[in-house]
């Protein structure tokens, strides 16, 4: 982010909220072209956005007041300056439904914990689509006002040609393009005058005390049901099981249905024509940042959303023909090419503990061994004095302290050192998995703001999925 529009964005905080003494922190660059800072004050804090995009600034500003005015849980917008190009939104904290599941499943497999944060999101989504789009204004929808045939042409061409072409899978072009009209035409049958997120992932799902919160709406348009439930469902590296997918379809449809009629044989027969349109809109995504941009984080999806292809494809039941389609699309798991970038998307998991010593080592999940434990006993404990024995290392007020009247600085400069530079090598010698332990007498305060440290740290430097167990807290 340009220092001018830094410093404007910090100058609307001061303005909106009457505090100086403002911290920033600039956060990790999303799918999108948009900028995001955290601000901080004494008594607030905020996020900052920037977006040279004033349609889509208008869209999600418009969105978001519509949305809280219906109850639906969105970040509240505290000022935007359109001549800017910048706003200022809820801070909704770090943890997406995406984060969650990682970290959770790094320890306990795809659990019941997740499945009820999913169970809480497919139940929440009807209420999106139907109750809370009422009166809602679509002349701010960006780029178009529906999910239409020419959105749905333009994915399909984007799969054609960021994903196909680039990663060499032979197609006959004409027979390629009548089927994608007779697909269009298909899609376009299904009932389709709700409210669709567009983008409805597990990304996009912010996790505040539990309860999931929306973000990212601002392509939302007029669309079918099945488009943002395929979304969610078959979201690549959210790598949901398969019958898990189904029971959350069921807990979806039987919300719906308290509010809207619905065939459940149709509905089902159109959401996975929906899936292969969303699948193929993603790819094309895949394609353009990684092949196009060079962007190889992009690239790492590719595997997951093959796996979910081919589930897809044996479930799919239209009745249209697609021959060529469907003919391109089962060859993508036999292509040379996209053979070799799955080989070269082995992801490095680092996999960060905070522990108590009273409770013992955490234990070594990955089967791998090794890796690095540090002991914050040395530095000094927020956990002595009254105003902090409650709170955890995750507490502004804790974090304060480390901050500003400890050593906590100092002990961890020397450790990221150390890590980085493992870190480096694995990335290089495509090793998948690195654990990193801090430990503390308790496992509250000083092991668990050194675990989210790191784990910032490393997620803002190096593209690498970090997963983080506070054990004496989490569990």
């Amino acid at each position: 982010m340009k220092k001018k529009t830094q410093q404007d964005i910090i100058d609307l905080y001061k303005k909106r909220f009457m505090e100086d003494g403002v911290t920033v922190e600039a956060l990790p660059p999303s799918g999108s072209y948009r900028e995001y800072i955290r601000l901080t004050s004494a008594h607030f804090k905020a996020i900052g956005t920037w977006n040279e995009d004033e349609k889509e600034n208008n869209a999600f500003i418009e969105f978001s007041k519509h949305f809280r005015s219906k109850g639906i849980m969105v970040p509240e917008i505290y000022d935007y300056k359109p001549s800017e190009c910048i706003y200022l939104q809820e801070d909704l904290g770090n943890e997406t439904l995406y984060s969650y599941l990682s970290e959770v499943r790094e320890f306990e497999g795809f659990s019941d914990k997740i499945i009820q944060i999913y169970r809480k999101v497919v139940r929440e989504l009807p209420k999106i689509q139907i109750v809370a789009s009422k009166d809602l204004d679509y002349n701010f929808c960006y780029p178009r006002k529906a999910f239409d045939r020419q959105s749905m042409m333009w994915d399909l061409n984007y799969f054609k040609y960021y994903f196909l072409k680039l990663a060499k899978i032979p197609f006959n072009e004409q027979l390629l393009e009548d089927d994608f009209t007779t697909f269009t035409d298909y899609l376009l049958k299904a009932e389709s005058n709700f409210f669709m997120f567009r983008d409805f992932q597990s990304r996009n799902v912010m996790l505040v005390d539990g309860e999931p919160w929306f973000i990212d709406y601002q392509g939302g348009r007029q669309g079918a049901l099945q488009y943002d439930l395929a979304s969610l469902l078959y979201d690549s590296k959210a790598d949901i099981p398969q019958d898990v997918r189904e029971g959350l379809m069921e807990d979806y449809l039987d919300e719906l249905e308290k509010i809207h009629p619905v065939d459940r044989v149709e509905f089902c027969q159109y959401f996975y024509g929906y899936v292969l349109i969303r699948m193929m809109q993603a790819m094309g995504a895949y394609g353009f940042r990684g092949f196009y941009e060079k962007k190889e984080h992009f690239l790492k999806s590719i595997p997951y959303a093959l796996n979910n292809l081919e589930i897809v494809l044996r479930r799919v039941d239209l009745p249209v023909e697609l021959s060529e389609l469907i003919r391109v699309l089962k060859s993508l798991s036999t292509s040379e090419t996209l053979k070799k970038v799955a080989s070269k998307q082995a992801e490095l998991i680092i996999a960060i503990t905070s522990f108590s010593y009273k409770k013992g080592y955490p234990a070594d999940l990955s089967g791998n061994g090794g890796g690095f434990v540090f002991d914050c006993r040395s530095v000094r404990n927020p956990g002595k004095y009254d105003q902090y024995k409650s709170l955890t290392g995750k507490d502004d007020a804790v974090i304060r302290f480390f901050e500003e009247d400890s050593d906590m600085e100092e002990f961890l400069s020397p450790i990221f050192t150390i890590v980085e530079r493992s870190v480096e090598k694995y990335l290089k010698r495509g090793f998948t998995h690195l654990s990193v332990g801090f430990g503390c007498t308790g496992g509250q305060h000083r092991s668990v703001y050194s675990a989210e440290r790191m784990g910032t740290y490393l997620r803002n430097k190096y593209p690498v999925r970090v997963v983080i167990n506070h054990r004496e807290q989490d569990n």
